[in-house]
């Protein structure tokens, strides 16, 4: 597929998205909104992910070696597969394109398709719950409101996050196989 016929889709994909981002980013107008989001969007950065496989290991003791080495395989095959589709896809985040859509926090690059943070925090959730499905109480909660964080703050459309969940969940599904 073309370049120029994959920014043809994503124009008719932005279009059909643009109602729900308007109304889901509206919420950002209120400043604890914004400020609970844009610190939930910063932990999902990595900070939160890299914390928890420097701690596994402090909780559940060597035995969590493999788990915190799995994620870290994870993340950077991750980055690697968000980075190239960032290059072939160049869509324009969602508050560059559309006026109505406040940014409620600095991107971290210039286009959206896919959700790093999301692709990330399905994958590292996966795989952190397939070892210890005890976390799965605080990373499932805290990887939708990550999720959540990148359309309220006008970073993102929809179609990215959920893509973003869906690379990140079929990622750490076929690390768990292999």
């Amino acid at each position: 597929m073309s370049v120029a016929r994959i920014e043809n889709f994503l124009r008719t994909i932005d279009e059909s998205e643009l109602g729900l981002c308007l109304r889901v980013n509206h919420t950002c107008r209120h400043e604890k909104v914004q400020k609970f989001f844009a610190f939930v969007s910063r932990l999902g950065n990595g900070v939160f992910w890299y914390a928890l496989i420097l701690i596994l290991p402090l909780i559940y003791g060597a035995s969590a070696l493999p788990a915190a080495i799995h994620m870290s395989a994870v993340a950077i095959v991750g980055l690697l597969i968000y980075k190239v589709l960032k290059t072939v896809t160049v869509r324009r985040r969602p508050f560059v394109v559309h006026p109505g859509i406040q940014l409620g926090t600095a991107p971290l690059d210039q286009y959206s398709f896919p959700s790093g943070h999301t692709l990330h925090a399905a994958s590292f959730t996966v795989v952190a719950v397939a070892y210890y499905g005890e976390l799965a109480w605080v990373l499932v909660p805290f990887s939708l409101l990550v999720a959540a964080s990148r359309v309220v703050l006008g970073l993102h459309y929809p179609s990215d996050v959920l893509a973003g969940a869906l690379i990140g969940s079929t990622l750490a599904a076929v690390s768990l196989a292999l």
